[in-house]
């Protein structure tokens, strides 16, 4: 019997220099991904995929179209070779807006632009410098929120994303997370500061979903071939007239990452193919459910490797 199979696929921090290259030089269906992209954007988000440099890689704004494109090219050649139909999709935080491309209910030219704006609008929501985001390593969801009330001083910090067991990331005004930081020190238990340029998923983020709200608001959504699961509900999501809202929310919620796999788990998901660049969130299912087959696809390799 064939295993069921979700497709995942990353968000922010999986960019790398070189990404989707051998794709577009090897699957003409790569190329026209990657020409649509260029098209919708009015520049070459494939050269800055290709050759970089890595400073204009790494800005937000950039970053997102960049790995979307790059998953969506990922997902064409795969679907092409393999012709595999997933049962469900879901995508870390900028991954939901491939996912939402994967099911067929956001056309890619708009999720491409609509993502730049999205990493645009989040950049801007809060002066740089004034916002950050650190992973707590080695700490109970409880534990976070106890720490996140315990450093605030009246500021905003709060969980960003619940990636794994004992891998949650929080986010909020720079001071907060530093204190934080210290807090967990104290303890004894590990904190890392993360590189980012804004407190993504956190309340400091309305602005920025409020902004979003308008560009959706002119993007068709279509029925949901392949149900995605949400980052915000950690649930099933099969209703296109909440896929817009769902969106917005997410901007400055918390990433629901760890429910959303185990609830994938709980609709029978055997088999998890992270489509896309890196194998970040390959990584993050082998510590919550070590049982799940899992792979990632993003080159010839990887392409190869699965049957």
């Amino acid at each position: 019997m064939m295993k069921q199979i979700a497709f995942i696929f990353p968000g922010q921090g999986s960019q790398y220099i070189g990404m989707g290259k051998e794709l577009y030089e090897s699957f003409s269906m790569a190329r026209e991904v990657f020409e649509e992209a260029n098209d919708s954007l009015h520049f070459s988000i494939s050269s800055l995929c290709f050759q970089g440099p890595e400073e204009a890689l790494k800005l937000t704004e950039n970053t997102q179209p960049a790995v979307l494109t790059t998953s969506i090219a990922a997902l064409k050649v795969f679907q092409n070779e393999k012709g595999m139909i997933p049962q469900l999709t879901a995508g870390h935080s900028l991954g939901e807006y491939s996912a939402l491309v994967a099911s067929g209910a956001l056309p890619f030219t708009d999720a491409v632009r609509i993502v730049r704006l999205r990493g645009r609008f989040m950049q801007e929501a809060v002066p740089v410098g004034e916002g950050a985001m650190a992973a707590i390593l080695g700490m109970e969801r409880e534990e976070v929120e106890k720490l996140c009330q315990e450093a605030i001083s009246g500021e905003v910090l709060s969980p960003a994303n619940f990636n794994c067991p004992g891998q949650i990331v929080i986010s909020g005004h720079s001071k907060a997370v530093q204190r934080a930081i210290e807090k967990v020190k104290q303890e004894g238990k590990k904190a890392v500061l993360l590189p980012v340029s804004a407190p993504f998923h956190s309340p400091l983020m309305e602005p920025a979903g409020a902004r979003l709200e308008k560009e959706l608001n002119g993007v068709p959504i279509s029925d949901l071939k392949v149900p995605v699961v949400t980052n915000v509900e950690a649930e099933v999501n099969t209703n296109k007239e909440r896929v817009k809202a769902l969106l917005v929310a997410q901007v400055s919620n918390p990433v629901r990452w760890e429910e959303s796999m185990r609830r994938m788990i709980e609709e029978g998901i055997e088999r998890v193919l992270e489509i896309g660049p890196g194998k970040v969130l390959s990584g993050l299912m082998k510590r919550i459910d070590p049982r799940l087959e899992t792979a990632n696809i993003e080159d010839i390799q990887t392409l190869k490797k699965i049957s």
